[in-house]
């Protein structure tokens, strides 16, 4: 599997292969138009809830992580993930993400998940 991630905010690729938006609000400032998306998989997202108290502390991101995983198994998310799965199965993957924390993240979760 060929998978990358990328923050929303860095410009399209040709090299990006499929372009998937993984966060469950639309980030600010970045037109549907600018963000060149294959798909937005909203449902994919952490739950408000887990995303407030996780806020992308380093020192949460083991609990986060497994807090993060339990939530994937849900209908909707599980659904969405192995819809995630089918295109990283197919062809080069871009996972996109608007935080400014690119190491503690649930994207980062995700890719790892995926291989």
């Amino acid at each position: 599997m060929n998978i990358q991630l990328k923050r929303i905010y860095e410009k399209a690729n040709k090299n990006d292969g499929q372009r998937v938006l993984v966060d469950g609000v639309w980030p600010r400032g970045v037109s549907k138009e600018d963000a060149h998306l294959d798909k937005w998989l909203k449902e994919i997202a952490p739950s408000k809830d887990l995303r407030q108290w996780f806020g992308h502390d380093p020192d949460k991101f083991n609990d986060f992580k497994k807090k993060y995983k339990e939530e994937l198994k849900e209908d909707q998310r599980k659904e969405a993930f192995n819809e995630l799965k089918g295109m990283a199965n197919k062809k080069k993957l871009t996972i996109l993400f608007a935080t400014k924390e690119e190491d503690y993240n649930h994207a980062q979760v995700l890719k790892n998940l995926l291989k």
